[in-house]
């Protein structure tokens, strides 16, 4: 099984498991489907606002789609997130 299924399979248990999610989008980053990784670093951080490595992740998605505008207001989120933490 790849690194996808095996962390999906985990996620099946631990559905809202952040470490799980995070490790997911970075698979499908290295895939190349930022769509898919977007929609789970934007998930993750919905909901757990303090998991701060996935701002950084999110935000060079964005830079590298040509979204500048949107990648900085993420790093800024995230450098927020990290001081209040």
């Amino acid at each position: 099984m790849d690194r996808i299924g095996k962390i999906k399979a985990m996620l099946v248990d631990m559905p809202e498991d952040s470490f799980l999610q995070h490790a997911l989008a970075l698979e499908y980053i290295k895939l190349g489907d930022d769509v898919q990784a977007r929609q789970l670093f934007e998930t993750l951080l919905n909901r757990e606002p303090g998991y701060v490595g996935s701002y950084y992740h999110l935000a060079k998605l964005l830079e590298r789609n040509g979204r500048e505008a949107d990648a900085i207001k993420v790093y800024e989120k995230g450098m927020e997130e990290a001081k209040r933490l």
